[in-house]
């Protein structure tokens, strides 16, 4: 853990807004060693909030400490634990898989042997080793996934920040991706990940966050929301319909 409160993440009063407010004076603080999903329906603000933490969004006001570190007053720092996945796979076509990675493992100033070990591995863990010299021009969304996600994970970041990264995987690819990111997260890392399959955050989080309008609604433990509404045996998607009320799916 980093700096006194074991916080891998701290927000507070983090807002962004564009015709209408997409993140409301949002609070939320994640563990460091601790799996957590955030979760709402389509424009709750989950993308946006995960933007800005990851870098990719200015806001409008607030804090954002990663690691103990001031992420506004010092980006780099921040951006160098952290990796960031979005559910539109952004990788070079002209790479092949190792060739990509390497690529990004330089640009974090990686040991070169180090980083190829690492690549190798994960390449095998994401079953991309038959693929990793053919350029990625050609893959399906799933594999241009699969190698994104090697990508984020080759500079070994503490913070790991999902949004979506199930989509467009197969059952078999979705179970590796998820084997990998729990043994981060015994390893001490932390992953936030937003999700749409909620029975994936039921199983696989330590803690569930549900945001609604930019703000946080509810947060706990699958015990801890089944008490707030008062049902000791309510699914995951049951205890969503009743916090969010009349909002959309989960997305």
């Amino acid at each position: 853990m980093t700096g006194s409160t074991g916080y891998a993440l701290e927000l507070r009063g983090l807002a962004k807004s564009y015709d209408r407010p997409a993140v409301d004076g949002l609070d939320l603080t994640v563990r460091a060693g601790e799996f957590y999903a955030l979760l709402g329906p389509n424009g709750a603000g989950k993308t946006t909030t995960l933007r800005m933490v990851a870098g990719l969004l200015q806001p409008d006001a607030g804090s954002i400490r990663i690691l103990g570190i001031d992420a506004l007053a010092d980006p780099i720092a921040a951006k160098q634990v952290t990796a960031w996945v979005s559910d539109e796979p952004m990788i070079y076509d002209k790479l092949t898989p190792l060739e990509y990675l390497a690529f990004v493992a330089g640009l974090w100033g990686c040991d070169p042997d180090r980083a190829e070990a690492a690549a190798v591995r994960l390449l095998e863990q994401l079953d991309l080793t038959a693929h990793q010299h053919q350029r990625c021009e050609g893959f399906s969304k799933g594999m241009r996934q699969k190698v994104a996600l090697a990508g984020a994970l080759v500079h070994e970041p503490r913070l790991i920040i999902l949004d979506e990264p199930l989509t467009g995987l197969d059952a078999v690819s979705a179970r590796r991706v998820k084997e990998i990111l729990q043994a981060r997260v015994q390893a001490g890392g932390t992953v936030i990940m937003t999700t749409h399959i909620l029975e994936v955050a039921e199983r696989m989080a330590d803690r569930i966050g549900v945001i609604v309008a930019g703000r946080l609604v509810a947060e706990g433990t699958l015990t801890d929301l089944r008490s707030r509404i008062g049902s000791g045996e309510s699914s995951l998607e049951d205890m969503f319909v009743a916090l969010v009320g009349g909002e959309a799916a989960p997305g």
